[in-house]
């Protein structure tokens, strides 16, 4: 069946709760999380522009993950905050698959931006004496526009997916924002297809990238236990010690989310779990850098005394 056929127009989001009294706290709740993610993700890209001890592939790739996380946060929180405060809780169709689209995209973007890191993180470690030649600037602006690309070809082929599913009748969306699995579960056509797609993409492209981030991580611990340096071994496993906790977060969450048929017990689950992967997650990400890394938050120290003694 075709799309022509689809007669809803616009789907209304049931958000986190009906209570009233909850959707307040939970409205200031997340702005205030919007808002530290904005600025934690920002301060942290302009901090790696503007110092020139993170003009390293490192930091370069750890800017885009942050420019990464801040669309990320912007595609939901933002109707999200909306819908909180609407008594018309609705999104048109057409914004309702762009929301999609952008999610599946940036989704597989930060997948492969964190595999590519810890690659980095590899030849950092493995081949220090080759790393600067391996690592140019050409090489690393090729292997960040990898993921940019491949994941918008992603989002585009699941989000015809779902375009071609014919939507007839209900249109109460049991989630904060437009995604895949409840969604699916409103369509009045066959969802084999799209739901075997969402299934083996996400789990090929989970299993894959995780792949990539593991192997490398299996040449890195050795790697870091033959430096001989107290001090060396420690700031190695620092910056190692941030990537794994970013990867180990997210990708938790996205198996949780993702390898499972949607279901209504799945699909509130999935909600619940949601609310940390979209909006937490791009807030954590700039602290657990911040916190962990020495060379951040000698560039931060640096940058804040700077601007305070010209003041």
């Amino acid at each position: 069946m075709r799309r022509n056929f689809t007669s809803v127009t616009e789907f209304i989001l049931l958000g986190l709760t009906s209570r009233l009294e909850l959707q307040i706290v939970l409205f200031l709740l997340f702005l205030a999380i919007y808002l530290v993610t904005l600025a934690g993700n920002l301060g942290m890209i302009v901090l790696i522009q503007v110092n020139a001890q993170l003009h390293k592939p490192m930091y370069f790739f750890l800017s885009h993950l942050s420019f990464v996380d801040l669309c990320f946060s912007s595609n939901v929180t933002p109707k999200m905050l909306g819908v909180f405060l609407s008594e018309k809780k609705t999104i048109s169709y057409p914004a309702c698959l762009v929301q999609c689209y952008f999610f599946i995209t940036l989704v597989h973007v930060e997948i492969y931006i964190l595999a590519v890191m810890a690659f980095d993180r590899y030849m950092a470690i493995c081949n220090p004496l080759l790393y600067g030649s391996k690592m140019s600037k050409s090489v690393c602006t090729s292997l960040i526009t990898g993921p940019y690309v491949y994941g918008a070809l992603t989002g585009l082929m699941e989000t015809m997916w779902t375009y071609n599913l014919v939507f007839c009748g209900p249109n109460e969306i049991n989630h904060f924002y437009c995604a895949d699995p409840p969604l699916i579960k409103l369509a009045c056509s066959d969802t084999y297809n799209k739901e075997l797609s969402m299934f083996v993409v996400a789990g090929c492209n989970l299993s894959f990238s995780l792949l990539i981030i593991l192997t490398s991580y299996l040449y890195i611990v050795p790697a870091i236990l033959k430096i001989r340096s107290t001090e060396g071994r420690h700031k190695a496993f620092s910056t190692c010690g941030s990537h794994l906790t970013a990867v180990t977060i997210f990708y938790a969450t996205l198996f949780f989310m993702y390898l499972r048929r949607p279901s209504k017990e799945s699909v509130e689950q999935g909600k619940m779990v949601a609310v940390f992967y979209t909006t937490v997650i791009p807030m954590l990400n700039p602290m657990i850098y911040s916190l962990r890394n020495k060379d951040v938050k000698e560039a931060l120290t640096k940058e804040l005394l700077g601007n305070k003694r010209f003041s």
